[in-house]
């Protein structure tokens, strides 16, 4: 395994990522006549948290580095 600085670019990216993932869940509608739909729910509320939680480090990385 490499130990790299990730590059500008590279974090730029993994921010659109993370909007990207975050606009998609919440378009999602929840199913739930559907079995097992309570659960993928709540597995799609967590994921949200933690990508608000990423996106916010890393906008705080971007603004620290300027």
């Amino acid at each position: 395994m490499v130990n790299r600085k990730t590059t500008a670019n590279e974090r730029a990216t993994a921010r659109r990522h993370l909007r990207e993932l975050i606009v998609a869940l919440d378009r999602r509608v929840p199913h739930m006549e559907r079995a097992g739909e309570v659960e993928i729910a709540r597995a799609s509320a967590v994921l949200r948290t933690k990508a608000v939680q990423r996106l916010a480090e890393h906008e705080s990385e971007r603004d620290n580095s300027n």
